[in-house]
């Protein structure tokens, strides 16, 4: 944790599965005006313009594993490169970050496959892509003259807040190797970080509040839904008197982020042309397969009318050459003969597709996420289920109906302005509920009342109960804060002790 008070500035990294970014504020700044917060607003999207302050989490390493690009650039020249037939002689990493979410053995020896199956070690991949995002903020910091050094600097890196520790753990140290030192590093929870840039919003960038609603009342009880690329993040706060929020139960969500949408859309063309040919676009013109996938991110984002068709240009040419060539028919027969004939259209270079089909492409990732806040309401927090009053989750609405659902402006940055404003009072979070429960395997003496016989084993002449469990922390557990346990224990082959100490 950053112990360090003294900085200038704090910086804030949102690390996340498809799109990532940064944002600054200057400490005197938030002493008077705690919102005045900047984000980067130049990421080159190409030739499309995107509703994103981010750039897409994509990382290009040449064939000595040196950094080449990131973001924009790294997919466009990445397209490029395929283009020429010279792939092989690059790295290139796209959404990579799952695999932290995904494999629960995570470890610095970790590899990651680029997209043409080289491995390298996922902490340099990481790294690389920390650094970049670093490099990048610095080099805004000179360009306005604001005379900040790296060594004024508080650093903030985004997590979600139900990976494991080792996933957390690993960031840290993917940070450190980006040239990030450990006392100026904090990690920040998302929906925490959320959760605080709704305290500090006015409540006009609020939507779907009443008169006189504050979330910054204390007492306030509320939900927290982060909804990320990967990930859905719900966490519950309180607001205490003091100022500071409090966990009410234990974080929870699960991979149903943005990208589960983009999969079924995937799916839709799939069932027009078929998995082999999508592969092929990939592989053979990724430049228009990018082209396809940012189309339909920008679509995604925009609420579509119920009476009107979603309208998406597309690279209709590369798509009408690859099945001409592939299928033996165009493009437009092959719509005509799959299950959305009556639902997908054609007209010129752009694609039609009825607002139902496109709506059924957010079910599933809707209703599993409307399943996790079921889960918390429902069955783990049944004692404050009727306190919740706001739920920050558009899709709430209709499902629970007696919730008010609070919107914040532009909802997209909430991570990362919030992770800001936690680098500038990171104790503003009083206490957290404990995920796990904790303890170390030991071997104390059997004592035939407490322990089962079947693990009884003869030890240097003593009877032991192999592998007992001495349980530090039980999982959802109330912890403050920089809550310390201390147990003392003794090997058996000598008389040296193990101290056991757990920061919390």
């Amino acid at each position: 944790m950053a112990s360090n008070s003294n900085y200038l500035l704090v910086a804030a990294i949102d690390f996340g599965t498809t799109y990532s970014g940064y944002a600054f504020s200057m400490r005197h700044s938030f002493e008077k005006q705690p919102m005045t917060i900047h984000a980067n607003q130049a990421w080159n999207a190409g030739g499309k313009q995107l509703l994103s302050l981010k750039t897409p989490t994509c990382l290009l390493l040449d064939s000595n594993k040196q950094f080449d690009s990131f973001g924009y650039d790294a997919e466009d020249k990445y397209a490029e490169i395929v283009m020429d037939k010279d792939q092989d002689n690059y790295y290139y990493f796209h959404r990579f970050k799952m695999c932290l979410h995904k494999n629960k053995k995570v470890s610095l020896e970790m590899l990651l496959e680029d997209i043409t199956g080289k491995s390298m070690p996922a902490i340099d991949v990481f790294a690389l892509s920390i650094m970049a995002l670093k490099n990048h903020l610095m080099g805004s910091l000179v360009t306005q003259g604001t005379g900040v050094e790296s060594s004024d600097i508080r650093w903030v890196l985004t997590v979600p807040a139900i990976w494991t520790d080792n996933a957390k753990q690993f960031m840290r140290e993917s940070a450190e190797k980006a040239g990030i030192p450990k006392d100026k590093l904090l990690l920040a929870l998302e929906p925490e970080a959320a959760s605080i840039y709704c305290q500090y919003l006015p409540t006009d960038k609020l939507t779907g509040i009443e008169p006189g609603f504050t979330m910054s009342e204390p007492g306030t009880k509320y939900m927290i839904v982060d909804l990320g690329g990967g990930t859905a993040d719900i966490t519950v706060h309180e607001k205490l008197s003091d100022g500071c929020l409090r966990e009410l139960c234990r974080a929870t969500g699960g991979d149903c982020g943005g990208t589960g949408v983009d999969a079924e859309y995937i799916q839709v063309l799939i069932k027009i042309v078929g998995a082999p040919l999508i592969e092929l676009m990939k592989r053979e013109n990724p430049e228009s397969y990018l082209d396809f996938i940012r189309e339909f991110e920008t679509a995604k984002r925009n609420r579509p009318s119920d009476n009107k068709k979603v309208n998406m240009i597309i690279p209709f040419t590369t798509l009408n050459t690859l099945c001409r060539t592939h299928l033996k028919e165009d493009f437009k027969t092959a719509i005509a003969s799959s299950p959305f004939s009556n639902s997908i259209v054609i007209r010129g270079d752009k694609i039609r597709i009825d607002v139902k089909v496109f709506k059924k492409m957010f079910e599933k990732t809707v209703e599993n996420i409307l399943q996790l806040i079921r889960d918390i309401i429902i069955f783990k927090w049944k004692s404050h289920a009727r306190s919740i009053k706001f739920s920050l989750l558009e899709a709430v609405r209709r499902e629970f109906s007696n919730c008010r659902v609070v919107i914040p402006f532009d909802p997209g940055l909430s991570v990362l302005k919030g992770a800001v404003l936690f680098g500038h009072k990171s104790d503003v979070i009083s206490s957290r509920i404990s995920r796990f429960t904790y303890g170390i395997s030991f071997n104390p003496k059997f004592d035939p009342a407490v322990h089962d016989k079947k693990h009884r084993r003869l030890s240097d002449g003593v009877w032991r109960c192999k592998d007992a469990f001495d349980k530090i922390l039980e999982k959802d557990s109330v912890i403050p804060i920089g809550t310390t346990t201390r147990r003392k224990y003794t090997t058996q082959t000598n008389v040296s002790r193990i101290w056991f100490r757990k920061e919390l």
